[in-house]
């Protein structure tokens, strides 16, 4: 099927549009041993093999599900089994693992630790199973004692921690990494056209600005909540284009430079959800609900291109937004990525359809 087959005139703008979240393709690039982090079309690519990456982000959906399926409990177990095999003695994390079941790195604190500690701390804290949530705290409290000189790794690892501190405010350990992860991030600048502390936006950019809400909020730091706020503010600003979600693409955006606006990810939409609802709930301000609706209409086909970001036949999400429409692919971080855009907008329509009123 071609992409311009795939475009819808006008896109939909309802929540009722969005479909409930369908585990049948991540269940698909699943296996014994992990999650198959590439596929073809809807077919895994098993000869790019699994990495940490994608299976910690696995497991932050799965246990953000409130009332998960036997199957997808089941994805839970097979993702944590994994992360606890790749965790180095000292709490670093292997990334690359072959389908011949040969690790081909060494345990290190590059991006996929963090990622670990976002799965590890979200299990640790949501799991319906207890077993789980005792056996990622275990795997958390190893992983904690490292830290990472990479912003994006700090702050994948900060969002871990905060599921910790939100759910054990005792918990020293994840406090100080959480406070860590926004030292190494930083606050925004004083120029207005660029608030941002980076001089570029690259990649998970919304997932550092999180991070300082969650240590403002979580930390009782209330000017630090208020410069995450600022950050997220302003990005929202520069990714709203005419009305409609358009993220940072490869490539990123640098002052002075004109924003391209090809080759757009899923996962930043899904950080941009995350960050938004994450706003939302540390002010209890229902404006974030826009941006959050951005991001949920995205997938739903208001983009740049007008065209649906997921395959209602299989549940997987494409692999990118091209100039020309999505890229059919549909992998295990973009699947991942409309899953848990998906959690968000069924959240969003539950607390619609409550009485005024209600804080059930």
């Amino acid at each position: 099927m071609s992409a311009q087959a795939l475009r819808l005139v006008p896109p939909p703008v309802n929540l009722v549009d969005a479909p409930t979240p369908n585990w049948s393709h991540i269940a698909r690039l699943s296996d014994d041993v992990g999650l198959l982090e590439h596929a073809r079309n809807a077919i895994p690519r098993r000869e790019h093999g699994y990495c940490v990456d994608d299976v910690s982000r696995g497991l932050v959906v799965a246990s953000r599900e409130p009332q998960p399926t036997a199957q997808v409990v089941r994805l839970a177990e097979r993702y944590l089994g994994f992360l606890t095999h790749a965790q180095g003695p000292d709490g670093g994390f292997r990334n690359r693992f072959s389908y011949d079941r040969r690790w081909l790195d060494e345990p290190s604190t590059g991006d996929w630790w963090g990622r670990a500690l976002w799965g590890l701390g979200t299990a640790a804290a949501r799991s319906t199973v207890p077993w789980i949530r005792r056996e990622a705290m275990e795997a958390f409290r190893i992983g904690v004692r490292q830290r990472s000189t990479w912003p994006r790794a700090m702050a994948f690892a900060g969002l871990g921690a905060a599921e910790v501190v939100r759910a054990d405010p005792r918990n020293t350990a994840a406090a100080e990494l959480l406070g860590d992860a926004a030292t190494v991030i930083g606050t925004p600048g004083s120029d207005p056209e660029w608030v941002w502390p980076e001089q570029e936006l690259t990649y998970a950019n919304p997932a550092l600005a999180e991070v300082i809400i969650l240590a403002g909020d979580l930390l009782g730091d209330e000017p630090l909540l208020n410069d995450g706020l600022r950050m997220l503010n302003w990005l929202c600003e520069m990714q709203d284009n005419q009305g409609h979600l358009s993220t940072v693409p490869v490539g990123g955006w640098r002052p002075g430079v004109p924003r391209h606006r090809h080759d757009q990810q899923p996962i930043e939409t899904a950080a941009t959800a995350d960050a938004c609802a994450t706003a939302s709930a540390a002010t209890g301000d229902d404006r974030w609900d826009a941006p959050l609706f951005q991001s949920i209409a995205w997938f739903l086909g208001d983009n740049d291109t007008g065209t649906v970001m997921y395959d209602p036949l299989t549940g997987g999400g494409y692999d990118g937004l091209k100039a020309d429409g999505p890229n059919l692919n549909q992998g295990a971080e973009s699947t991942l990525a409309l899953l848990s855009t998906l959690q968000h907008a069924r959240a969003l329509a539950t607390r619609a359809a409550r009485p005024s009123g209600s804080t059930a």
